[in-house]
């Protein structure tokens, strides 16, 4: 049996960090963050600089909603394709297609140990688009002309789609037009970035605020170029989009508060009496030169 836990405590007692608040909400870790990352749990900023906390009075909250814990965990629940493909009724390839062509958007997803991209798909999200008989005709029979032609085409709307969702959870977290801007930088190639941030300070100071990749990898590896290829916005009118906003959005951080640059360094003091002395042109310069060449040749 486990020891129990020491009840948090100091100027922070109204909330917890994040991994108390997936013990006492009964979830796993990446369960809790996947649910702030939707939406459904509240946090607030921590003042120590590290993650968002979760308030007390936000656990009390969804521990009293009906079926805790047990519907909170299925509001969470991601499948990958195999799972998915069974909630739609449909072959793992259909399932595939349809995620291609963007009828079906991704929530996360990792790298296996081949370094192929595993995507992951809310269950409920899933669900609710099979209940939809509108959809029926997607299930069964030959896929429309129009979509074969797209697959055909080489179509894939998965990463887009992902980084669509995973854009507007960092940005609801931004907490300024610097913090806004950093984000949209980003999901841009820094060359990209580069060309409307001319001036390195405000690149330096925008850097501070990009994400980080949201897959663990080292850095420089295979893995890690594959996840920062994913992140990266693609299609043109994504990154027209993106560089729009991100000039948009300078523009105002620029007004509520101009990126720090080191500050000028003061002038050498001159000695006295190098301020006192007459400043020599180069008149007096010649002059003197004449002189001196003139005693040389009396002598």
């Amino acid at each position: 049996m486990s020891a129990p836990q020491a009840p948090d405590v100091g100027p922070d007692s109204a909330s917890c960090t994040p991994s108390r608040a997936a013990r006492d909400l009964d979830l796993k870790r990446a369960e809790l963050d996947l649910a702030v990352h939707l939406g459904s749990i509240r946090t607030v900023p921590d003042e120590a600089g590290g993650v968002g906390r979760v308030p007390r009075a936000e656990i009390d909250r969804l521990r009293a909603q009906p079926g805790f814990p047990e519907a909170l965990r299925e509001s969470v629940r991601a499948v990958g394709t195999a799972e998915g493909a069974t909630l739609l009724g449909v072959p793992p390839t259909r399932f595939t297609r349809l995620a291609r062509l963007g009828l079906v958007v991704p929530v996360r997803f990792y790298l296996n140990r081949y370094r192929a991209v595993v995507w992951l798909y809310l269950a409920q999200e899933l669900s609710q688009f099979a209940a939809d008989r509108t959809n029926a005709f997607l299930f069964t029979g030959r896929t429309p002309e129009v979509l074969r032609s797209q697959l055909a085409a080489g179509v894939d709307l998965r990463p887009r789609n992902w980084r669509g969702r995973h854009l507007g959870f960092l940005l609801r977290q931004a907490e300024g037009p610097w913090q806004y801007a950093g984000v949209l930088a980003g999901f841009l190639d820094p060359v990209q970035v580069a060309e409307i941030v001319e001036d390195p300070y405000e690149r330096a100071h925008l850097d501070r605020f990009r994400p980080g990749p949201p897959a663990h990898c080292a850095p420089g590896t295979p893995a890690a170029h594959l996840v920062e290829k994913i992140m990266t916005a693609a299609d043109p009118d994504e990154i027209a989009w993106l560089t729009s906003d991100l000039r948009r959005t300078l523009d105002a951080a620029r007004v509520e508060q101009p990126a720090p640059r080191p500050a000028p360094k003061p002038a050498p003091a001159r000695p006295p009496e190098q301020r006192n002395a007459p400043e020599e042109g180069p008149a007096g310069r010649s002059a003197r030169g004449l002189l001196s060449r003139m005693r040389r040749r009396t002598t």
